[in-house]
């Protein structure tokens, strides 16, 4: 049967088909192909700079480092809580029976603990990112720069925006009631632990915290389901998180779960940690002094 194309078309030039290769556009590389860990150059081309799908996906962890990231918070947590109870009995003569009834002893052993395994996250945390990217880890954990050139006006807005959302939830508390008897509320019968509780809450909690959830758990779900889900998802993933602390007062932790979904937003929005950092610290630093007014400079504290 004869083909009806013939055999004898001449082939195209030489500096024909150079043409049509040289012009010819490659193909464009598939979502799921874009890189996810990125060079020290790359970050320090900025997040809006880059070619990634989002600036939220840009994050070296994966779903198992997130696994990884719990099992070691709780062990380390436990680990740290008995060595600092040891550490108490063997330079304070605090034998384990004094320190169950003492309140004051008992909280700074907790605080203690707390502010060690935050420095043991970091360090943690650190460990990955340098395991699996070149880049900076401040940057690798989200916190980068902001857009708007006027630093000082931007944070002063930030900080202002958690002393707003502490009075709105605060007013909030109001009605979803206000339980007694929580875990929490023994850190807060004596002035020792108040203080070093203030110490954690505004010079540590800030920064561990957001890095570890905005900084860590959020991209890793943005990347995954999208930046909305990310968003609610971390902020109910941050509250949830203080329920032991709180002993099960679901109106508190919902309260909570709320302050994360705002934390996140703002970190997604502004497209860096230090903008939910500074709102965070805002929020802590009011709560913190509203505490400090109400009790008298601490000399009337509840349950004391």
């Amino acid at each position: 049967m004869n083909s009806p194309y013939p055999d004898n078309v001449p082939a195209a030039p030489e500096d024909e088909r150079e043409r049509l290769a040289v012009t010819t556009p490659p193909e464009p590389t598939p979502a799921e192909h874009v890189p996810i860990y990125i060079s020290r150059s790359e970050f320090e081309a900025g997040p809006f700079q880059d070619q990634s799908p989002s600036p939220d996906a840009r994050t070296p962890f994966r779903w198992m480092d997130l696994a990884y990231l719990v099992l070691f918070y709780f062990v380390c947590g436990g680990l740290l809580t008995l060595i600092v109870a040891a550490g108490a009995f063997v330079f304070f003569g605090i034998s384990p029976s004094a320190l169950e009834k003492s309140t004051a002893a008992r909280s700074s052993v907790l605080i203690i603990s707390q502010a060690l395994l935050s420095g043991a996250t970091l360090a943690f945390l650190y460990a990955v990112v340098r395991g699996r990217s070149s880049a900076p880890f401040w940057q690798a954990m989200g916190w980068r720069a902001f857009r708007n050139m006027a630093l000082s006006a931007t944070i002063v807005r930030y900080i202002l925006g958690g002393f707003a959302l502490a009075v709105v939830v605060g007013w909030l508390g109001n009605f979803v009631g206000r339980d007694s008897g929580i875990p929490m509320e023994e850190l807060f019968r004596s002035r020792q632990s108040v203080l070093m509780l203030m110490g954690l809450g505004i010079l540590v909690a800030p920064v561990v915290e957001e890095t570890i959830f905005r900084g860590c758990i959020y991209p890793v779900i943005a990347r995954k389901f999208g930046i909305t889900t990310g968003i609610v998802a971390t902020g109910a993933l941050f509250g949830l998180a203080h329920a032991q602390q709180l002993g099960g007062a679901w109106g508190q932790i919902g309260l909570l779960i709320c302050v994360g979904i705002v934390l996140t937003y703002v970190r997604a929005r502004a497209g860096t940690v230090a903008a939910s950092y500074f709102v965070h610290l805002g929020y802590n630093t009011i709560l913190f002094a509203g505490f400090y007014v109400a009790t008298g400079g601490l000399r009337h504290l509840p349950g004391a």
